[in-house]
């Protein structure tokens, strides 16, 4: 067995990694940027080395210094995680070269599922079901644009070296087709150093499926089943859930014999994820289900996998990387329950899931729930149901970390493990209206409305299912007047009520105060009625945090720092006057106006570049463009004035 490891990657994967590598007895060297010095990583490994700068192209993505921290530490060996170098095949063979332990598949199994147009030919050639489209040599726009008038729109252009929902485009009609594809391109040439693209159908009512692999040095290659990743934004995973929803023992017998196949096919070793793409217009079948590409490390979602199964997937791991068989036989494995993961962002999906930045000064997740008390429906009285399965958490910060614009926004994940479906996803919809974190967004509130969305809920998920939901999911949550009396109360009376305490239902009013948040001022009375039925119903939990002379107050999801605002003018909202500022850290990719311009509401202004993903800014209202201060390749702060736009009388 390995006795020690470095992990080439950081936040929650690093001490997911940290966490079996202890259990088995083996010293863990964690690496860190500027940015990270004092990340929960760094302090939870045996020993860490700083590889560099905040930004990733200088510290986690040089191969050469993450090798000479393994070899300055005696490491023995070098596990990836997932993102930055884990399926950088060059990178693995420099490890293995450099006489060090490489954690994860052959260099030539990463190289041949690498690059998606390469990968689909594999798969043909295995005998693997793969979807209508174009996969040529010839790159020019021209081809590109026949081909895609052939297939048919609507279309999807992908990077060949892509992952991650990164350089990907969906295209419905031909004259979007260019701006899409120079879009794609120049986001592929950014995350991946290759802008080359392939061509697929778009399936209109598509489920994403895919199906964990396993493989030793041995020759043996298992499946552990398959999960559902659905439920999509902007073609990343947002909710992932094993097994998937509708799958008959007919079509996982097929799926998973397909993807050991294509396992095969590269005499794949470790782990890796053979992801497909189905059409769930007539529900999950065999013969509707196509390979889409082949992911050649750990997934972001393993741990749904590992809760049905039981299995470990970090320790296999290393213990196939320590030259062990895999430790279960095919007949071995089985199924046990359901499990949902939620990731949770920080973002704000109120403005467009643009990412939040800033110190975590109030952040908890609850480990455990208690019973969950509501109104019953039939009957209008409090009933108590005590939850069934657990929950898991899966995190790289904690209260006081600092959540950075350098790296991707994913601050944890939270994954229920129940007997079966329903009772999984109403475990962790509970869980996910419990966070609380300030000043920091996250999409907590977005989460829980997807959880006990009846599409979720039914098993009726797809691929366009969040966009589709539209406002039924994405909104502004304010307090409740319940809460708001809460915590007038508290603040005046300097008392904290229980969760069905503070309720003083027939009480008189004993006058109005103010609260201020930093988004709005609210009215509240003091010693008021509680309208104890409504808040239990649509939100049966909240909490209380006193923080000097403010309340944290949270509820489904949301948190507010609140304080007495008697004297204080009210908040004023988003700004009118034309100014388009930066939201956020990052880097101008791309300006498409000029000084002087005329331009209409909605118009694309510029590009900007900022936690992998690019942001679009554009303008308020019909005008004139005033002021320009941005310029393509230009690094720009939170706040900075990028433009002015000016109404034209």
């Amino acid at each position: 067995m390995i006795t020690s490891l470095l992990i080439a990657n950081r936040g929650e994967i690093a001490c997911r990694i940290i966490r079996t590598a202890r259990a088995l007895g083996i010293r863990t060297v964690a690496v860190y940027s500027d940015a990270d010095a004092k990340a929960l990583h760094v302090r939870s490994a045996d020993e860490a080395v700083h590889i560099g700068p905040s930004p990733a192209r200088e510290s986690y993505l040089v191969g050469d210094k993450i090798i000479a921290a393994a070899k300055a530490t005696s490491a023995q060996a070098i596990h990836p995680g997932y993102g930055f170098l884990s399926e950088n095949a060059d990178f693995a063979q420099a490890v293995i070269d450099a006489g060090l332990i490489w954690v994860g598949p052959r260099p030539d199994s990463i190289r041949a599922m690498g690059l998606k147009d390469a990968a689909k030919k594999l798969m043909k050639q295995a005998g693997v079901p793969t979807t209508p489209g174009y996969l040529g040599e010839d790159q020019s726009e021209a081809r590109l644009k026949a081909e895609a008038d052939a297939i048919g729109y609507p279309i999807l252009i992908k990077a060949v070296a892509g992952g991650g929902g990164k350089g990907m485009r969906k295209v419905d009609a031909a004259e979007d087709f260019a701006e899409a594809l120079a879009s794609c391109r120049r986001e592929a040439a950014s995350s991946f150093g290759n802008e080359v693209v392939l061509l697929e159908k778009y399936i209109t009512n598509p489920r994403h499926i895919e199906v964990q692999v396993f493989g030793d040095t041995h020759g043996n290659i298992v499946h552990l089943f398959e999960r559902d990743c659905s439920l999509q934004r902007r073609h990343q995973k947002v909710i992932e859930e094993a097994p998937a929803p509708g799958m008959d023992e007919a079509t996982r017998a097929a799926v998973c014999t397909a993807a050991v196949n294509a396992a095969k096919a590269v005499d794949y070793v470790g782990a890796g994820t053979i992801e497909f793409i189905a059409d769930g217009s007539e529900g999950l079948r065999a013969d509707r289900i196509w390979f889409m590409e082949m992911n050649t490390r750990l997934q972001v979602e393993h741990p749904v996998t590992e809760e049905i199964t039981g299995v470990d997937l970090v320790e296999w791991q290393l213990r196939v990387a320590s030259g062990e068989p895999l430790p279960r036989k095919q007949y071995e494995l089985s199924i046990n329950g359901h499990a949902i993961e939620a990731r949770l962002y920080a973002e704000d999906p109120t403005k467009g899931f643009l990412p939040s930045t800033g110190r975590l000064e109030h952040f908890t997740i609850p480990r455990a729930l208690g019973p969950y008390r509501y109104i019953a429906p039939s009957t209008g009285s409090l009933e108590t149901l005590d939850y069934t399965g657990h929950p898991r958490i899966e995190t790289g910060v904690e209260q006081g970390s600092e959540i950075s614009a350098y790296y991707d926004p994913m601050i944890a994940k939270l994954i229920w493990h129940a007997n079966d479906r329903r009772e999984a996803a109403r475990g962790l919809s509970n869980l996910v209206r419990r966070v609380e974190a300030w000043p920091v967004t996250t999409n907590a509130t977005f989460l829980h409305a997807l959880l006990v969305n009846p599409s979720f809920t039914s098993g009726a998920v797809h691929t366009g299912l969040i966009e589709q939901l539209g406002e039924d999911v994405v909104f502004d949550l304010n307090p409740s007047q319940s809460l708001l009396g809460l915590v007038a109360d508290a603040l005046v009376d300097d008392r904290l009520p229980g969760e069905l305490t503070g309720f003083r239902l027939n009480a008189p009013a004993q006058g109005i105060v103010r609260l201020m948040d930093r988004k709005a001022v609210y009215e509240a009375a003091l010693g008021g009625p509680r309208d104890a039925a409504q808040t239990l119903q649509h939100d049966d939990w909240f909490s209380l945090t006193p923080n000097g002379d403010s309340i944290f107050a949270a509820m489904q999801g949301q948190t507010w720092k609140f304080e007495l605002a008697a004297q204080r003018g009210s908040a004023t909202g988003a700004a009118s006057d034309g100014a388009i500022v930066s939201p956020m850290p990052g880097r101008i990719i791309a300006v498409t106006v000029g000084q002087g311009d005329a331009v209409a509401k909605g118009q694309k202004l510029l590009t900007l570049e900022a936690m992998k993903m690019e942001h679009s800014l554009v303008a308020p209202f019909d005008g004139v463009v005033a002021e320009l201060n941005a310029a393509e390749g230009g690094q720009v702060s939170e706040g900075a004035l990028l433009a002015k736009i000016e109404k034209v009388d």
